[in-house]
């Protein structure tokens, strides 16, 4: 076997194992466009996704700055040479692109470009994407012998990589669908909370004061009483809101990190609740952006279960280096529970979407718990 098959297998291996690393799509498309430019030797790369108005609704770039992609002006539109692959859907290898009859141009900043290799990303049917490449790099010495271009060998090499990435950019799709079906399940469960939880308090708060009202004239002392109530009451309420609050208030992982967040929140939670809320993680790398919000996620529904479920003194947020990865550990002394009668029982305390987020990560989640013993959550992610 020759040196170059090992080469582009290797390549093209080391390509797909990048792309399955990704599950947002913007990271996908990213990836797929980078290691396409680099597998083939190419100058330029772009991958669009079309839209359903003759545009795209996704277009990344890789070789061009982002002063000259700023100075080229707005997305392109599905016409020329990128509108007849994506109808024909069948792959487009020209020697010098300017030189096609369905050339129509580009803009003044575009830069120059001349051998083109196009090919459609196909799910099924259906044309889910486009990739394309310009100018291949070649030696001087074989320019100027046998002139330089893209091969056949190169439109095998991209069919694979396109194959590949139809089935990452797919699941990535289907993850951020997942995501937010997700979000709106826990916004559902907040305001089914909110309206348990605060209206229940308020209305409390409602009747106590004016049982206060009507006993200050005949019996100040029980008036006073009544009175020492709503002020339990409202604080009371004011610690749900806040609860609540830190939920729904989306975190600052991309600014703070997932360290910086998960702490602040902890402390958030500390002071809005009776029971004690600790924090301790140091030595944790960055990890992949779709492993730490899945970290966040879990480390939110377990503290949740255990600040109104358990009866917990103490909650302790434990974020520890592993391996290349991070194990998160939340761990109370609340009453428990018998995880197998919980599951045979129908209810799941979120243990289904937090097993669901660690697993869609490839991460792994356990629990422990027994009546009376506390419980203890385990979530271990592998990192990038």
């Amino acid at each position: 076997m020759s040196h170059r098959p090992r080469s582009g297998l290797y390549a093209v291996s080391t390509a797909l194992l990048a792309m399955s690393r990704h599950l947002e799509v913007r990271d996908v498309l990213k990836t797929i466009v980078a290691s396409a430019r680099e597998l083939l030797d190419a100058e330029y790369a772009a991958l669009g996704v079309p839209d359903d108005h003759g545009g795209f609704a996704q277009f990344v770039v890789d070789g061009v700055s982002d002063e000259q992609w700023r100075a080229i002006g707005p997305l392109p539109r599905q016409h020329g040479i990128l509108a007849a692959m994506l109808r024909a859907a069948k792959p487009e290898r020209l020697a010098d692109v300017r030189k096609d009859p369905r050339f129509e141009g580009w803009p003044a900043a575009h830069p120059d470009m001349s051998d083109f290799l196009g090919l459609p990303i196909k799910d099924g049917e259906e044309t889910i994407g486009a990739l394309f490449l310009a100018n291949k790099r070649c030696p001087e010495e074989a320019a100027r012998r046998d002139g330089c271009g893209f091969t056949e060998a190169d439109e095998e090499l991209l069919t694979i990589l396109a194959q590949h990435a139809a089935i990452a950019l797919t699941n990535a799709r289907l993850y951020e669908r997942s995501r937010e079906l997700t979000i709106a399940e826990e916004r559902s469960r907040l305001a089914h909370e909110l309206h348990d939880a605060v209206s229940q308090k308020l209305f409390s708060l409602r009747l106590t004061a004016q049982a206060a009202a009507a006993l200050v004239d005949r019996d100040p002392v029980r008036a006073k009483g009544e009175l020492q109530q709503v002020a339990v009451l409202a604080a009371e309420a004011a610690d749900e809101l806040r609860a609540a609050v830190v939920e729904l208030r989306p975190a600052a992982l991309d600014e703070d990190g997932l360290v910086h967040t998960l702490r602040t929140q902890v402390q958030v939670l500390d002071r809005a609740h009776s029971a004690r809320v600790t924090f301790d993680g140091g030595g944790v790398r960055a990890l992949p952006a779709a492993q730490e919000e899945a970290v966040l996620r879990v480390a939110q529904e377990a503290l949740h279960n255990a600040l109104r479920h358990s009866g917990a003194d103490l909650v302790a947020v434990g974020l520890a280096r592993r391996g290349q990865g991070a194990v998160l550990t939340v761990a109370d002394d609340g009453k428990g529970f018998d995880p197998g009668a919980v599951r045979r029982a129908g209810r799941h305390l979120g243990l289904v979407s937090m097993r669901d987020r660690a697993s869609g990560v490839g991460g792994m989640l356990t629990v422990e718990s027994a009546p009376g013993k506390g419980t203890t959550i385990e979530m271990e992610v592998p990192g990038g």
